[in-house]
């Protein structure tokens, strides 16, 4: 069988230690599209990932990565960590996917970027936020929601502390169990951040489950990919977020 390759490159940025990203990508590949990966360093697996380590992973030179990337070029780039930037604040996000845009030439969407992008095309201002981060990372993840005009009205913090390699083997019944957690009354929509944590598997009973919109670090980029390319929906996208296209 034939598969269509016919479609526009994307280039990847993945942390060196993420093992959950690609394949989230490939579940939710639009027709014609191919992906392609390229890892980043700039932390030490064996430090829990509090703030300072994901901070220095946002402000770390890519300008390497960046040059091999382009070599397929890419008719855009994900930056494929979300707390390496919602750590730093949105102007730095937006700082950094404007640097990527201008070296590569290509399209840009970063993970944090493309939470707040979906959120607002759902129409969701009020929010429960979930996340395998530390306290101190989800504290400046819900800061970095409230500059975009987003209300965290429900937090749910997984509770302990986890290295590189824990965020990505957490199994989709524990994540599902903690965007459970971050339901409640005035919750508009669900967040789960990390491009590391098997959110997109859990999207769909979640929604079941709450009755309202999950979006996740993943699923997100795809999103405003398929939005900004103009792109079709791929087939079993997971999500009401993918019905606003």
């Amino acid at each position: 069988m034939m598969d269509d390759r016919s479609g526009p490159k994307i280039g990847v940025l993945v942390p060196f230690t993420n093992c959950n990203l690609e394949p989230d990508l490939q579940l939710m590949r639009p027709a014609g599209v191919t992906f392609h990966f390229a890892r980043m360093g700039g932390y030490d697996v064996d430090e829990i990932p509090g703030s300072a380590q994901m901070a220095g992973l946002g402000s770390s030179d890519i300008s390497e990565t960046l040059h091999l990337i382009s070599g397929v070029r890419p008719a855009a780039i994900l930056y494929g960590c979300t707390s390496a930037t919602l750590t730093h604040g949105s102007a730095f996000d937006r700082d950094l996917s404007a640097r990527i845009a201008d070296r590569s030439g290509a399209l840009s969407i970063t993970a944090a970027g493309a939470l707040v992008a979906s959120l607002r095309e759902l129409g969701a201002t009020k929010v429960g936020f979930a996340s395998p981060y530390l306290g101190e990372i989800n504290d400046q993840a819900v800061s970095f929601l409230a500059g975009n005009d987003i209300e965290t009205v429900q937090r749910a913090d997984i509770g302990r502390a986890l290295g590189n390699y824990g965020q990505g083997e957490l199994l989709p019944g524990e994540v599902s169990d903690l965007a459970l957690k971050a339901d409640g009354p005035g919750v508009e929509a669900i967040v789960l951040s990390c491009t590391d944590m098997r959110s997109v598997e859990v999207i769909e009973d979640v929604e079941a489950a709450t009755g309202k919109p999950v979006v996740t670090s993943n699923q997100a980029m795809v999103y405003s990919l398929c939005r900004l390319l103009g792109l079709k929906v791929p087939a079993g996208a997971p999500g009401r977020l993918f019905n606003t296209l």
